[in-house]
């Protein structure tokens, strides 16, 4: 698998505080990439570390095969890191002329791609002042990608969005990976957008990662098959402790190699058998287990 970041035993420490605890972690090259875990669990100060702003206190890491805060490696990354900040006195294309000129290589043209990638040609003239917090964001994901970055590290790019705007970005994080190329790192709260958009995720918690793999083969692990079935209470008593109600239907857990038996069993025992459909675990389930975090419902109400 060829990789865009290697981490090797990475620890980063406040005082008695781990905040990254001997981080191991390979992130392959293309596609979108979660990273996702609870408040402090770490994702901030690993992409802080990565960006050389924070030095690590033990272990090392290579961003695009470089070490961190190579330059030439830099330069061919782009972030956005929390909710940016610009300037209010500046138009939202002030900004972006303002952070090409000190990158270079950025044109005019560019600015006006990019503002109409994210959603802001309309506003491209206006005070961020009175930008809302979802306006900056796009403003900071536009910055962050003008400079056509083989790399990208996107920090809840989502958040203050209306569910318009999150389906807009999410179409455009897609569209990075599979038009531009470019390989998408993306941590958020978000956990139904993260399991539409992503291609592999990496579950964090106080600083280690607990569990990683592709989305497909996380939420299959808890694949169950969903029967709708007349009557309930005779189809309970055949099923017994491998079923569970779900409204006015059931969940069965069984590997699928049992299926047919455990369906043929309900048939010959009077049970109408009206759908049988399988179903995988959604990522916030996989989320909760590893986790035992309950906050992420708040969470996700506040996004």
């Amino acid at each position: 698998m060829d990789t865009v970041i290697e981490i090797r035993g990475l620890t980063k420490t406040y005082g008695a505080v781990k905040a990254l605890d001997g981080l191991t972690l390979s992130i392959p090259r293309g596609g979108v990439y979660g990273v996702l875990g609870p408040n402090g669990a770490g994702k901030s100060t690993l992409f802080r570390t990565l960006l050389g702003l924070i030095r690590p206190t033990e272990g090392d890491a290579t961003v695009m095969g470089g070490r961190i805060g190579d330059p030439a490696a830099m330069r061919r990354m782009g972030s956005m890191i929390e909710t940016p900040r610009f300037p209010p006195f500046m138009t939202a294309r002030q900004v972006l002329v303002w952070l090409a000129q000190a990158h270079g290589g950025v044109s005019g043209a560019d600015i006006d791609n990019w503002l109409q990638r994210v959603g802001l040609a309309e506003a491209a003239n206006r005070r961020v002042r009175g930008f809302s917090v979802g306006m900056l964001q796009r403003l900071g994901v536009a910055a962050a990608l003008m400079t056509k970055p083989d790399l990208v590290i996107l920090d809840e790019p989502t958040s203050g969005m209306d569910p318009p705007g999150i389906q807009e970005m999410r179409a455009l994080i897609r569209s990075l990976a599979d038009n531009d190329g470019v390989t998408v790192i993306l941590a958020s709260h978000q956990l139904q957008e993260v399991q539409r958009v992503c291609d592999r995720v990496a579950i964090f918690n106080k600083g280690k990662v607990i569990t990683e793999g592709r989305v497909s083969d996380l939420t299959a692990s808890g694949e169950r098959l969903r029967l709708s079935v007349t009557p309930l209470a005779k189809a309970m008593a055949v099923l017994g402790e491998r079923a569970a109600l779900d409204g006015d239907a059931l969940l069965a857990t069984a590997p699928r190699a049992e299926a047919p038996a455990l369906i043929k069993a309900l048939v010959e025992n009077g049970v109408d058998i009206e759908e049988a459909r399988w179903i995988g675990a959604d990522l916030e389930d996989v989320f909760m287990s590893e986790t035992g975090w309950t906050g992420v419902q708040e969470q996700n109400r506040a996004g």
